[in-house]
């Protein structure tokens, strides 16, 4: 019987682990075709985008870091073409911004202590105080 218990356990860790892992949110509409030709005529083209990337400081840097100038980056998307150069605009709006991983902390303490007190509540360890073990 205790290896009954070991493996829900064991499942249980595994599974409340899982909950943690992030999964991308997936939406799906119908879109008018003068939306998107609205879209398209009224924002700022994919070359516009990339151009004003360049004009960036911490933009600069990296690309000299990696021994690239500006000058040579917007010579580049210069050269490419129209479908190009809107498919790595789009691949740069899609980029998930960044955090400051204060929430990513607190599911991650939150996780540590679910998995704690199910384990208290087997009977594994003795953490808390308030639970009984349910042998």
């Amino acid at each position: 019987m205790p290896s009954l218990k070991r493996t829900v356990a064991r499942a249980l860790v595994v599974s409340l682990c899982a909950l943690g892992l992030p999964i991308p949110a997936v939406q799906a509409e119908l879109v008018a075709t003068d939306r998107v030709e609205a879209t398209r005529q009224g924002g700022s083209s994919g070359r516009e985008f990339l151009r004003s990337l360049f004009e960036r400081a911490d933009v600069r840097a990296a690309l000299e870091r990696q021994g690239v100038s500006a000058d040579e980056a917007k010579a580049r998307v210069n050269a490419m073409s129209d479908d190009e150069v809107e498919q790595l605009a789009v691949r740069f709006d899609s980029f998930p911004a960044a955090g400051n991983g204060f929430e990513s902390a607190l599911w991650f303490g939150f996780l540590v202590f679910i998995i704690l007190l199910v384990t208290d509540i087997l009977g594994f360890t003795k953490v808390f105080s308030f639970t009984r073990p349910a042998k």
